[in-house]
């Protein structure tokens, strides 16, 4: 599995997702001085004037008119053109100039960071509110997935000492997504992950779970004491937004399982507070 994305602050990984040093992960490089202007490259500056002039422009506009727009010379403007078009980043049609795929997978990985950032934001803020570590998961291509952790130095999050993605029958993340599959997705989960003891208080087959998960309320949260890890307990709380099923959970040590419950209920309230940003940031 990818190494989850940390967010604001300290991050580590999830009740089950190991450590990285995963470059994407390691603190953000210092922004570099300001360039002179005899540094910056001309020809780069004017294409990228002409790809935010075509950008503006939804049903395309033709050379002259971009020439015009941009201030460049005629026979600078085709020539970027022609180059913008040939990598992709612009199509012709008719005369017209259209942004091209390449442009628009800039776009929707701008798209997806902005995302990111949502998601991280958030876990950042209710961490902090909490005094817990907090992670995001989703149930993607039939796995478990841990997207996003935020956590402290006070308060670290689980180690993994167990595949995350295998033993989703006994951390509170997995139950909370699996209780958010049809009985066939369940049981195919089983069929590829099979139940398995990891500590005294792990389910004990694939019965007893599926039973479990048929009795959990849909909006309620889930809880697990000390199944996945022994010092450990954790409560997930659902998220359905459209067919993807997504959970924000939270862990303790076994010594403040008191605090489980009520802190299940803080993440709960803040969820619903921000569930339409969670709603347009889902899919990470």
């Amino acid at each position: 599995m990818p190494p989850a994305p940390r967010a604001p602050g300290h991050s580590t990984a999830l009740p089950a997702q190991p450590r990285s040093s995963d470059p994407a992960e390691r603190p953000c490089a210092s922004v570099p001085e300001q360039q002179s202007p005899t540094t910056l490259i001309a020809s780069v500056q004017r294409a990228m004037r002409l790809l935010e002039t075509v950008a503006r422009h939804e049903y395309g506009a033709p050379a002259k008119q971009l020439a015009r727009e941009t201030g460049l010379a005629l026979p600078t403007t085709y020539h970027l053109l022609r180059t913008l078009v040939h990598e992709g980043y612009l199509q012709r049609d008719r005369g017209l100039f259209f942004l091209g795929e390449a442009a628009e997978r800039l776009g929707s990985s701008g798209a997806a960071q902005k995302r990111r950032s949502t998601i991280a934001g958030l876990l950042a803020q209710w961490r902090d509110l909490i005094g817990a570590p907090v992670y995001y998961a989703a149930y993607q291509d039939g796995e478990i997935d841990v997207l996003c952790v935020s956590d402290s130095p006070g308060s670290p999050a689980v180690e993994e000492w167990a595949d995350f993605r295998e033993t989703g029958h006994a951390h509170a993340v997995g139950q909370c997504l699996l209780s958010q599959l049809d009985e066939d997705a369940r049981r195919d989960h089983l069929d590829r992950h099979p139940v398995s003891s990891l500590t005294p208080y792990t389910v004990r087959d694939d019965h007893t779970l599926l039973r479990r998960l048929g009795r959990l309320r849909r909006t309620e949260p889930v809880t697990e004491r000390q199944e996945y890890a022994l010092g450990t307990v954790c409560a997930a709380v659902p998220i359905t937004a459209g067919a993807v099923a997504a959970t924000v959970a939270l862990s303790l040590p076994a010594r403040q399982a008191g605090r489980l419950m009520p802190a299940a209920r803080q993440l709960q309230s803040e969820v619903g507070e921000h569930l339409g940003a969670l709603a347009l940031s889902i899919s990470i």
